[in-house]
């Protein structure tokens, strides 16, 4: 490794693993005081993340930040001192990070605003996550309660296909004298350890004994934790407003049964009392429980095309137009200084050390805009704009980031600074490969696009109409910013603010382009570039495909490819 290629990768941070998860936190209290004279507490729950930021600065010292934020609440269990949300706190899970987390728990008098506060607990999300439960006492001022929460986290990893269901039943047994019964449906899973965990509760359909509840969904892993054959309780009740629910019966199932649904077709279940089945000698049943359907929508991730073997090709552009002045001047965006990367190496390592990570050959085409001619391998004057910065027209693909690095370094003496910065052509370059994957029908190929450039650019009309093409292909354009110059117009390339149309007015396809000022990041985390450039690609990557009907799919063996190789 180069002795600058590891000042800007270590300056940077990039030897920090980094890792995020989604996990789901689901919350059960017992025996709550009862705050009441007259009745039972009425809980809800709000739990606040606070998250442990570390900032670097340029001095090298840390600063600490606690940045409580509320993520979410639970539905109001009314008279229960034992409560089970049903409500599912999903939650980013940084390694690197610690999230604090706290819990609230209310008691509701009417409204929000009159809640009374029973008690809190905190904790850090690595501790659940460690433990899988996490059982603490409710504390409150002055001392405390003795109460217990737990806390259950699952890892959303796989199985992120979604189930949507609609139930209904009919002959449901009446418990009311007054009136028919108001039933509502509970849905367990069996958890490994024999626990029953509550997965969803229906909204409640008043006096009917035929009700047809709404279509819900619920994620497989919810669901099942991805097992077909794991055993689901479900339990119908009759709604008391006093909190008492009335039992009417209970049936059990599993996600293979439920598939039965999947092509119209109803899938029922008898719901039985066992305590009717032993009393009443011609007991049937409590009522019949259907399931009119069951539809699995498909969600493939971007991990999904990743695992199943699509591959990342990742293409650097550098700008090196005169604006940049003299590398030889201290002063110049391009100086290499012994000791500290300049602003172009600590965006193109930022970056490029992210994406590599998903290219099996490691081998990165490298261009430069914006010079004039001065050698044989490079085009004739008067300015090339797609020229390999390592001088090799027939392959300009280097070894790894560190080869862009040498490559970039080698080349900076021989070349003499132009204009104009036009950006059109490289990006044409690398959509004429990506077009190449307009003709398969498997996800093997993504191409990345990273323009470093020091100025605003020259052809807008041709470079807006290069983008709005390459959308509709499987290609995303990041560009960085370098230097102080005035990057206004940079903005109407990224489709956050707008959609982008060509000059003759053809919009975008999809959002392809991600532009963001490298001084914004000067004296940031490092990794806060790589994450900012980087943010859209993982949905930008899945837009495309499922655009295009493209399922990920595993091959025996990945395949490598060199677009602009021999």
């Amino acid at each position: 490794m180069s002795d600058i290629y590891e000042s800007a990768a270590s300056s940077l941070g990039l030897f920090d693993g980094c890792c995020l998860t989604k996990v789901e936190l689901r919350i059960t209290c017992k025996v709550i005081s009862d705050r009441d004279a007259l009745s039972k507490p009425d809980p809800w729950m709000e739990v606040a993340l606070t998250v442990l930021l570390l900032f670097l600065l340029s001095s090298g010292s840390v600063n600490i930040s606690l940045c409580p934020l509320q993520v979410d609440r639970t539905e109001v269990i009314r008279s229960s001192v034992n409560p089970t949300y049903s409500k599912v706190f999903t939650l980013d899970f940084y390694f690197e990070e610690v999230q604090r987390l706290r819990l609230e728990l209310y008691d509701i008098n009417g409204s929000l605003k009159e809640a009374d506060f029973l008690g809190s607990v905190e904790c850090t999300l690595g501790q659940i996550i460690s433990q899988r439960k996490l059982c603490k006492a409710l504390l409150r001022p002055g001392g405390t309660v003795g109460k217990t929460i737990i806390t259950v986290t699952e890892e959303l990893t796989g199985n992120d296909d979604y189930i949507e269901l609609s139930f209904s039943a009919r002959k449901l047994d009446d418990k009311d004298f007054f009136s028919k019964s108001d039933p509502f449906l509970e849905i367990y899973r069996l958890n490994d350890d024999a626990t029953m965990q509550l997965v969803y509760r229906t909204e409640t359909v008043m006096n009917n004994l035929n009700p047809v509840w709404k279509t819900f969904k619920v994620s497989l892993n919810s669901l099942c934790s991805g097992d077909h054959e794991r055993k689901l309780q479900c339990t119908v009740w009759d709604w008391d407003s006093n909190g008492k629910h009335d039992y009417i019966g209970e049936f059990e199932a599993t996600f293979n049964e439920m598939r039965g649904a999947i092509d119209g077709r109803q899938v029922q279940w008898p719901c039985l009392n066992p305590k009717y089945t032993v009393k009443k000698k011609n007991y049937k049943n409590s009522g019949i429980v259907i399931l009119n359907q069951c539809k699995i929508i498909k969600m493939h991730s971007f991990l999904d095309y990743i695992m199943g073997g699509c591959q990342i090709q990742f293409t650097v552009a550098i700008d090196f137009t005169a604006s940049n002045g003299d590398p030889r001047n201290s002063c110049s965006l391009h100086y290499i200084h012994p000791y500290q990367p300049n602003e172009y190496l600590k965006a193109l390592v930022a970056v490029g050390e992210i994406c590599q990570d998903y290219d099996s050959d490691k081998m990165f085409p490298a261009f430069g805009f914006g010079v004039i001619g001065s050698w044989p391998l490079l085009s004739p004057p008067p300015v090339s704009h797609d020229f390999a910065v390592n001088f090799n027209k027939e392959n300009p693909e280097c070894a790894g980031i560190q080869g862009v690095v040498e490559a970039y370094q080698a080349c900076l003496p021989k070349l003499q600074l132009y204009g104009p910065t036009n950006i059109a052509p490289i990006i044409q370059k690398v959509a004429n490969s990506a077009s190449q994957e307009l003709h398969t029908k498997e996800a093997m190929q993504y191409f990345i696009l990273l323009i470093l450039t020091d100025g605003v650019i020259t052809d807008m009309a041709d470079t807006r109409e290069a983008i709005v093409q390459a959308s509709h292909l499987p290609m995303s354009v990041i560009i960085v910013g370098i230097g102080n110059a005035d990057f206004g117009d940079m903005q109407m390339l990224d489709g956050d603010d707008g959609i982008l149309r060509s000059p003759k007015g053809e919009p975008v396809f999809r959002d392809i382009v991600q532009f963001v000022p490298f001084r914004n990041f000067k004296h940031a985390s490092p990794a806060a570039l790589a994450k900012s450039v980087l943010a859209e690609v993982p949905n930008q990557v899945v837009d495309y495909y499922n655009s295009k009907g493209i399922k990920p799919k595993v091959p025996s063996h990945f395949q490598s490819s060199r677009p602009f190789g021999p």
